[in-house]
C-alpha cells in the first residue's frame, strides 16, 4: 500500500499538500488541476486514505481498540517542507498511526498555523484526539494547541509536560567532536543555528561541541562559530569567508546538520582545498544524500523514521490508555565514519 510520501513524490507536490487533499481539509486553497494530479497519483500509487476514527470521542479515561484520529504539525516553513531530516520521520509518524489502527487527519507545517482563524478550524473543527508536534513552534500556538489538543506527542521539544519521543542532541553532538579529535584535530570549527532562545550558546549541538572541547582542553575561536541559522546558502556563504583565508582556518569543522555540511564542503573544494586532507568534516542527521556527497560525508546517523514510528506508537496508546505522567523516550544514534574525516 502507498504512502503520503509516494503520493507527493508522484505529484511533485508537498506531503502536507496530499494530506489537505485526501482528508478534505480546505483551511488552505489548492488548484483543481493540483486535486487532479494528487487523486491520479492516489490511484497510481495505491494510497488508501484512512477515514476511520473520525467520530470517535474526544477524550475520555480509557480507549477502547478503535481508530484513533490524529493531526501533526511539522516546525518548518512551507517552502522548505520537503526536507530530508523531516520526511523519513513524517513516514514513520503515517506507518506507525496506520500500523496501530488510527487515521490521520492532516499534517501542517508552521507556515500554516500562523493564521488565528486556521489554527483554530485545524485543531478544533478537524475531530482530532491527539496531535504529534515535530520540533518547536511559536509559544503563542503551542499554549493554543495545550488547552484544545487532549493528548499531545513531541518530537524533539523541550516541554516536561508532554510526552517526547527523540535523542540526545547534546551527547550526539560531542561523539562528532570527540572523532574529530580521536583523529588529531585541535582546531575545530561549528556550523550551525540558534532555537527559539535565539542564542546558538544555549542550542543542544553547540553545547556538545563545547563540552567535548573544553573537555580535551581545546580552544574555542569566536571566528570558526557559523551561525548559519539552518540556512545552506548562509553555511556556504559564511564558511567561504573563512577557508578564503587557509592559514587562519581550523583543520575541521563540525556542523549540527548534514544539509549545512554539505554546502560548507562546496565552500572548501572551490577553494581547491581537499577533504579531509585539509579541513575534515563530519555532522550530524545522515539524510539519504550524506553518503552520496564528494567525498561521502561523515556524520551521526539519527534513526529518523524510528522516532516518528515511536511518536506515533506512543499517541495512539496514550489516547486508548493515558499515561499517569508524560514519558520521555530517547532513541539511540550512531557515528557513520566516511570519508570526510
Amino acid at each position: 500500500m502507498g504512502t503520503l510520501k509516494e503520493v507527493a513524490q508522484h505529484a511533485g507536490v508537498s506531503i502536507s499538500t496530499v494530506s489537505r487533499v485526501v482528508n478534505n481539509d480546505t483551511s488552505r486553497s489548492v488548484s483543481s488541476e493540483t486535486r487532479q494530479r494528487i487523486w491520479e497519483a492516489v490511484t497510481a500509487v495505491g494510497y488508501q486514505p484512512n477515514r476511520a476514527g473520525k467520530e470517535t470521542g474526544r477524550r475520555g479515561p480509557s480507549k477502547p481498540p478503535t481508530g484513533v484520529r490524529t493531526g501533526c504539525i511539522v516546525a518548518v516553513n512551507q517552502n522548505k517542507y520537503n526536507h530530508p531530516y523531516f520526511s523519513p520521520i513524517l513516514e514513520g509518524i503515517e506507518r506507525g498511526i496506520q500500523e496501530h489502527g488510527g487515521s490521520l487527519a492532516f499534517i501542517h507545517t508552521s507556515e500554516d498555523i500562523k493564521t488565528p482563524e486556521l489554527l483554530h478550524k485545524i485543531v478544533q473543527d478537524s475531530g482530532i484526539e491527539g496531535m504529534i508536534l515535530l520540533e518547536s513552534i511559536d509559544p503563542a500556538s503551542y499554549e493554543y494547541i495545550k488547552r484544545h489538543v487532549p493528548y499531545i506527542v513531541g518530537i524533539d521539544i523541550s516541554d516536561p509536560a508532554v510526552s517526547r519521543v527523540g535523542y540526545d542532541r547534546l551527547m550526539a553532538a560531542k561523539l562528532a567532536v570527540n572523532h574529530l579529535i580521536s583523529r588529531g584535530h585541535r582546531q575545530i570549527g561549528f556550523i550551525g543555528g540558534s532555537g527559539r532562545s535565539q542564542n546558538i550558546m544555549k542550542e543542544k549541538r553547540f553545547r556538545g561541541y563545547k563540552e567535548a572541547m573544553d573537555e580535551a582542553g581545546l580552544a574555542i575561536r569566536k571566528e570558526w562559530i557559523v551561525d548559519a541559522e539552518w540556512n545552506v546558502d548562509k553555511s556556504y556563504s559564511l564558511v567561504k569567508n573563512i577557508v578564503e583565508k587557509p592559514a587562519e582556518m581550523p583543520t575541521a569543522f563540525f556542523a549540527a546538520s548534514d544539509m549545512m555540511a554539505i554546502s560548507a564542503m562546496r565552500a572548501a573544494f572551490e577553494q581547491q582545498l581537499r577533504i579531509p586532507q585539509d579541513v575534515a568534516f563530519v555532522s550530524i542527521d545522515d539524510i539519504e544524500f550524506a553518503q552520496y556527497s564528494s567525498p561521502p560525508l561523515s556524520t551521526i546517523h539519527i534513526p529518523k523514521f524510528e522516532i516518528g514510528w515511536v511518536a506515533a506508537k506512543t499517541l495512539v496508546d496514550t489516547v486508548r490508555n493515558p499515561y499517569p505522567l508524560p514519558v520521555k523516550i530517547t532513541l539511540p544514534f550512531e557515528l557513520m565514519i566516511r570519508q570526510t574525516s
